[in-house]
């Protein structure tokens, strides 16, 4: 499907993706601005996300990868800068070994690269705290209002324990563009994984951000800014 998208800037093009619940617009806010006098910044809303209304997510990942491409298709594209953190970098990972030819560089942030050996309690702690945000009502009219589907779709996938694609995150195997993966000291399994990634393949980047965690691109806007600008400028 073609992604409502929203696009600024003129240039080189920059993908940023989103995190989940999230949407082009209100999601890397600090990048776009910071970027969009030297860049074309392209903010797609994922697959049931925002404006772009799907409610089947059975195969979310590498469908949202084919999302990705139609909608740069659509817009001229042939490729561009990949950017996402979260569910938005999974999507990144996918695209960039589904269409390698379609990515000038990858950068993303909130990603394991293999599964945690608490990964069960990690889980039951994000289920019940998604059971509490349905049970918020300003929470869910937030929701309903900033998503055109069914939102609640996305957490009912990931009550799956098995949800996460440790199987297509575990390497880098297919991507053909340098790599920059971003990540918070906060998160243990994200900087292991920055280990990890960087001794698979020869041109991955690695930066570690103090006093931050997930979110690093929100948390540090500025150091992620900067040092997405500097490896942006080594691959254009």
């Amino acid at each position: 499907m073609i992604l409502h998208t929203d696009v600024f800037g003129d240039g080189k093009p920059i993908v940023f993706l989103h995190t989940g619940l999230q949407t082009g617009l209100i999601d890397f806010e600090y990048q776009k601005e910071y970027f969009k006098d030297k860049y074309k910044i392209i903010l797609p809303d994922l697959r049931g996300h925002g404006k772009s209304i799907e409610n089947d997510f059975s195969n979310f990942f590498d469908d949202s990868a084919s999302d990705v491409s139609e909608t740069l298709n659509d817009l001229g594209e042939e490729s561009a800068h990949i950017v996402g953190c979260s569910l938005g970098g999974l999507v990144g990972l996918f695209f960039a070994k589904k269409y390698p030819n379609k990515v000038r560089s990858l950068t993303i942030s909130g990603v394991l690269a293999e599964k945690p050996d608490n990964w069960l309690e990690m889980h039951k702690q994000d289920v019940e705290h998604q059971a509490q945000l349905l049970l918020d009502d300003d929470t869910v009219n937030y929701f309903d209002n900033l998503h055109s589907s069914d939102w609640k779709q996305f957490l009912y996938m990931a009550k799956d324990e098995d949800w996460y694609p440790f199987q297509q995150t575990k390497d880098l195997n297919g991507i053909e563009s340098p790599v920059l993966y971003m990540v918070g000291e906060g998160n243990k399994g994200e900087t292991n994984s920055a280990i990890l990634y960087q001794m698979m393949k020869e041109d991955v980047h690695v930066s570690i951000i103090p006093f931050a965690s997930h979110l690093v691109h929100s948390e540090q806007p500025e150091f992620y800014t900067k040092i997405l600008e500097m490896f942006l400028h080594d691959t254009d």
